[in-house]
């Protein structure tokens, strides 16, 4: 019967409490729903101006992102340990491997055959003719100009994140079992940051996950996540760390100490005579002290060892708390 009634129980509030099933944020989506954004978005990892592209460790040698402690940088001592080129990774190799487009083709020779400073003239150009594009019957029009092959490269990348092509390239790179999201989330996060209307942001916004909305510890809209997480996210909502450049640094280093203080109370004079000096916990167990108490006095007086299973023992000593 108790095992029908649990069974019953948890089918129920699985059901009324379980995680919602929010559809995940894909490549397809953001392009098909803001194909001009997610269009800028990829002209700045081609320009190299993107966050990815100047974050720093672990990710390449930039400097956009690196934060430090009293001038200690730990992301500098342990460098580049998973090296991204975000032209590269999330543009011209996903678009290398498109077939059957000639001119597609024909564009990414050129692009990859130019200097830094004829690609770097193309990608200003087509940002200023971008900045005048519009959408037509759902396609994405930009006015003419000087962008050598970047316009043929960019309106065949929208149409490959538009088909769902791209979010399974970015992805292959990761073997055969294709769970490392790294390069799509850093291209997504890249438009969060240049976009504040980006498709990311609304998302992230209507669901409360920005980190002024707690969402560390949120789960998604109003659904708690880990509360145990609280301690953490409160020093991003107070200053300096919810302004400062090092506010991730920052926060690890109170929670380490915070952390290692916990974890050396015993050691500590004063903090560890606290429960001497307020003894809570001897309310807590207060049948017990009583107990111990009339038993310790029987022996003081000389009276009858306390029977099998008592707190105390004969030579006194008792294996309760103080």
């Amino acid at each position: 019967m108790a095992l029908v009634v649990v069974v019953f129980l948890v089918a129920v509030l699985a059901i009324l409490f379980s995680s919602p099933d929010v559809p995940p944020v894909t490549l397809q989506a953001w392009s098909s729903a803001q194909p001009i954004g997610f269009t800028q978005t990829a002209l700045s990892e081609l320009e190299g101006t993107s966050t990815s592209a100047t974050y720093g460790p672990p990710y390449n040698h930039g400097s956009g992102s690196v934060q430090d402690l009293f001038g200690v940088s730990i992301q500098r001592a342990i460098g580049v340990t998973d090296p991204i080129d975000p032209a590269k990774d999330f543009v011209v190799d996903p678009l290398s491997t498109v077939s059957g487009q000639p001119a597609l083709k024909a564009a990414l020779v050129r692009y990859n055959s130019a200097d830094q400073l004829t690609r770097r003239s193309w990608d200003k150009a087509y940002g200023r003719a971008l900045s005048k594009a519009k959408m037509v019957d759902s396609q994405l029009e930009v006015p003419p100009g000087s962008y050598g092959p970047v316009g043929t490269m960019l309106a065949s990348f929208l149409s490959m994140a538009r088909s769902g092509g791209l979010d399974a390239q970015l992805v292959a790179h990761s073997g055969f079992y294709t769970t490392n999201y790294t390069n799509p989330l850093l291209f997504i996060g890249d438009s969060a940051v240049a976009q504040p209307s980006s498709y990311w942001n609304k998302i992230v916004t209507a669901q409360k996950m920005q980190s002024h909305q707690w969402g560390m510890m949120n789960e998604t809209g109003s659904w708690p996540g880990q509360p145990w997480l609280w301690l953490y996210v409160m020093w991003y909502q107070i200053p300096p760390m919810s302004t400062s450049h090092n506010g991730d640094v920052e926060v690890i280093a109170i929670m380490t100490a915070l952390s290692l203080g916990l974890v050396l109370v015993p050691f500590i004079p004063g903090i560890r005579d606290l429960p001497r000096w307020i003894p809570v916990h001897r309310l807590v167990w207060k049948d017990y002290y009583r107990t111990y108490r009339s038993t310790s006095q029987g022996h003081a007086s000389g009276g009858t060892s306390p029977p099998t299973g008592s707190a105390t023992t004969g030579s006194g000593a008792h294996p309760g708390p103080l």
